[in-house]
């Protein structure tokens, strides 16, 4: 059990990834608490993780509250009596998914995805570093960013940033948290990206990815370099979350990892 009765606390449980993490947390230990701001989506996930006899609850989320966050980890330590990881992975895309221009883009769509993508994870973060410094020291913060942190993904220049500036904050927090035991890293997903992701947060969740959904798995078209005998899924991701947030990766932090293949990047760049 790599996260034996470790207390875990995971923003965008309702869908995708921290739906799919939430489960792979608590059947390798963890002590889950799911949040979402839609809580039906958590509640049935949560409920999941009991039948299957692990240890689960759930509670409403909104990322870019501080009120939110400080009582999403309090919810974890009255229930279970401490914080062990903060998985900060509720994100959102483009408004518009890429079909509206930069110069036609109004600000208030920027700001929003900017305080989830990026606020969001300053405040989860906080939420969490101040409740590890209760604790004496100690503690794991795990970011779900995204490889257009590390390649723009066009027609999402406000996602971009958001979370180029993630993975910025993970770099200067793990100076500023280092000194109390505290570390914080991200991983960066591109394939095996949630079906959901495109949709609304009230959409039910769809528990595959975009690849696993287009059909018949053919890597002659696969659009990856590395070729595999299946589609890229969720959990590919979600194995490299809880690489992370387990003490396998004790001594890394500031660290932003890719959960794809990289021979995409060269491909995309350097298409003679």
């Amino acid at each position: 059990m790599r996260l034996q009765d470790k207390v875990v606390v995971i923003t965008g449980a309702g869908h995708g990834l921290g739906r799919d993490a939430s489960r792979l947390f608590a059947a390798e230990g963890a002590k889950v608490v799911a949040t979402d701001i839609v809580d039906t989506h958590v509640k049935s996930v949560a409920e999941e993780i009991q039948t299957a006899g692990g240890e689960a609850m759930y509670a409403r989320a909104d990322v870019t509250s501080a009120d939110d966050m400080a009582a999403a980890v309090q919810t974890a330590v009255a229930a279970y009596g401490r914080l062990d990881v903060m998985f900060c992975n509720a994100g959102i895309p483009e408004v518009g998914f890429g079909t509206v221009s930069f110069v036609d883009t109004p600000l208030e769509n920027f700001e929003k995805v900017v305080a989830v993508n990026l606020t969001g994870v300053f405040l989860g973060a906080q939420a969490a570093a101040r409740q590890f410094l209760l604790q004496g020291g100690g503690g794991n913060i795990v970011v779900t960013t995204s490889a257009a942190g590390l390649v723009a993904y066009p027609g999402f220049r406000s996602y971009v940033a958001a979370k180029s500036g993630a993975n910025g904050l993970v770099k200067a927090l793990a100076v500023d948290l280092g000194e109390h035991g505290i570390r914080i890293n991200a991983l960066c997903p591109f394939h095996g990206m949630s079906a959901n992701f495109a949709g609304a947060v009230e959409d039910d969740p769809m528990e595959k990815s975009y690849e696993e959904l287009a059909g018949e798995w053919d890597t002659s078209v696969a659009p990856m370099p590395l070729k595999l005998d299946r589609a890229p899924t969720m959990r590919d991701s979600a194995n490299l979350a809880l690489f992370l947030a387990s003490d396998e990766s004790a001594y890394m932090s500031g660290v932003c990892i890719p959960a794809t293949d990289g021979g995409t990047f060269a491909k995309v760049a350097l298409n003679f």
